[in-house]
């Protein structure tokens, strides 16, 4: 058997500086994730349309935003995660990108809700096998000292598409409504237009690298095996995701449903949430990187790795208040405005998980540990949403933004109880 230290001997070095075309291959990626995130938000200012169209209740919802967008799409996505692990990562993505284009255009023309959601589930696979071929990248294009501010960057690029389709959504089914003369609603036509965009992201990802993986000797000699890997680091794994699941319950909770929730409170237009909220996306998820990338080094000095959990957990409890304000805000600007602080506090929890994991596995796992990472966090962040779905149905009486509360402020509570353990747990072991 052939042990990691010496596959470290026979695998490239890590690379000392940027390459051009690394550079490149790191913002092809942010884009394509991007793009690809946009139709969340396209998919979440078109509710109201959607619930109208195919005749459905809230829970339906919940469950279309949960369990079609997060957890069909994240289990799927574990096996595609094996094939980047082994095969090109580079022929993955273009096969995701033109997979992506057609459920896109399935969306738009399902006739029924089933195959709705069943287009739905499968641009959700796409959209979560992306994220751990791209985490599994990252490590062997960028220098290690440039490794989380990469990290940081790809979500930020991210955080521009989905910000974008929350941003432009009305615009774009207003431009694809004057576009396509077909006789099916608006928001299918914002759909179609949408899939538009996979050619020109296939012609730029046809120029990307494909880079080596690089083994290093502290890798965990797993020699390629998940399950010997788990037995042996199971109880850091457990801690880290229940400190990301519970987060991601309070998290999906409220950015699945928020915009139909204040749509009902409020009687405001959907162009004008969409728009506010699109901002609040594009500032709350890209204005919290430098400060987590700060409070990271920062605190590292005193803590090590173990800082990333501490960060964490107290973004998690500084959230809970504005759980309580989003419930008692009086007008729509001032609910939007609680709605922006709980998002910056959870996307700053959230910002170095990345990281976290990348330190936590080797790589000849890595993309399968995402993958992994995405699904088993995704029965948490699909429980969000359809929590809040049926808690709006049956208890508060369709009053979307009690629900959300209800099920956000316990869920960040054990997020930040599990983040202390964490914390605890990688202080012992130094």
């Amino acid at each position: 058997m052939t042990s990691n230290a010496t596959l470290a001997d026979a695998a490239p070095a890590a690379p000392e500086n940027w390459s051009p075309r690394a550079l490149y291959t790191v913002a092809c990626l942010g884009i394509t994730a991007g793009v690809q995130m946009s139709d969340m938000g396209l998919q979440a200012l078109s509710l109201s349309s959607i619930q109208q169209s195919f005749g459905i209740s809230d829970s339906w919802l919940g469950a279309l935003q949960g369990l079609a967008g997060v957890l069909v799409g994240s289990a799927i996505a574990i096996p595609l995660a094996r094939f980047a692990d082994r095969f090109s990562r580079k022929r993955v993505l273009l096969c995701l990108i033109a997979a992506s284009t057609a459920m896109m255009v399935l969306s738009a023309l399902a006739p029924s809700f089933p195959l709705f959601f069943l287009g739905r589930s499968a641009a959700g696979i796409t959209e979560f096998a992306m994220i751990p071929l791209v985490y599994s990248m990252i490590p062997d294009l960028a220098p290690e000292r440039h490794r989380v501010a990469t990290n940081l960057s790809f979500a930020a690029l991210m955080a521009l598409g989905a910000s974008g389709g929350f941003y432009f959504g009305g615009a774009i089914i207003a431009t694809a409504d004057g576009l396509f003369g077909l006789p099916i609603e608006p928001w299918r036509k914002g759909f179609l237009l949408l899939s538009f965009a996979g050619l020109p992201l296939l012609l730029l990802a046809a120029f990307t690298l494909d880079p080596a993986r690089r083994i290093v000797s502290s890798d965990p000699k797993t020699t390629g095996a998940l399950t010997l890997f788990l037995r042996q680091r199971w109880q850091a794994v457990g801690l880290f995701v229940g400190v990301a699941g519970a987060l991601m319950v309070a998290v999906q909770a409220l950015n699945q449903l928020i915009t139909l929730a204040l749509e009902r409170e409020f009687h405001a237009e959907v162009a004008r949430i969409g728009q506010a909220m699109g901002m609040i996306v594009l500032v709350t998820t890209i204005g919290c990187l430098p400060i987590a990338w700060f409070l990271d080094r920062l605190l590292s000095r005193r803590f090590g790795r173990a800082a990333r959990p501490l960060i964490m957990g107290l973004s998690a409890v500084a959230a809970i208040p504005f759980a309580f304000l989003l419930l008692a805000a009086p007008t729509l600007e001032q609910a939007l405005m609680a709605v922006a602080a709980f998002m910056f506090m959870t996307c700053t929890a959230n910002a170095l998980v990345p990281t976290m994991l990348q330190d936590l596995t080797p790589a000849t796992l890595r993309a399968r540990s995402f993958a992994i990472w995405s699904f088993v966090v995704s029965i948490f962040s699909a429980t969000g949403p359809l929590l809040a779905g049926t808690l709006s149905d049956r208890v508060t009486g369709n009053h979307l933004l009690n629900a959300i509360t209800l099920t956000a402020i316990p869920a960040l509570a054990i997020s930040a109880t599990c983040a202390v353990r964490s914390f605890l747990r990688a202080r012992a072991e130094g």
